[in-house]
């Protein structure tokens, strides 16, 4: 028998007044990502060759460069949101867990500014 009070038993294992603000974000990142990836599906459809060349011509056009800029930073947020759910939920040890969440922070941000990098110098006049 314990000497703590109902509510003494569940403090801190409620609610973190966070989960509603993860959905939103997570469902508005889905959202952004729809028109985003059909247009990518229909402009690499429509690109003439996706060889070294085809694909460096298609980078070095405004409409696709600023289509890949809009995309890169929503899908590894939209990925980060979710890989970030998988290891709150099943990862348990608290040092194992923190670390991690701070890894894939690190390994998300540095992909998106390595694809940001990439499409910025190509479309600026990297030369094939």
């Amino acid at each position: 028998m314990s000497l703590k009070s109902p509510l003494g038993r569940v403090l801190g294992l409620g609610s973190a007044k966070e989960g509603a603000a993860h959905w939103w974000s997570t469902r508005l990142a889905a959202v952004a990502l729809v028109p985003l990836l059909v247009w990518l599906v229909l402009a690499l459809l429509m690109a003439p060759s996706l060889d070294y060349a085809g694909l460096h011509a298609f980078v070095r056009a405004p409409l696709n460069a600023l289509g890949l800029v809009l995309l890169l930073p929503v899908a590894a947020y939209h990925s980060l949101l979710g890989v970030r759910e998988v290891v709150e939920d099943y990862v348990h040890a608290k040092g194992t867990k923190v670390l991690v969440l701070v890894l894939l922070d690190f390994a998300h941000v540095g992909a998106a500014v390595a694809g940001l990098y990439a499409v910025l110098r190509v479309s600026f006049g990297g030369s094939p």
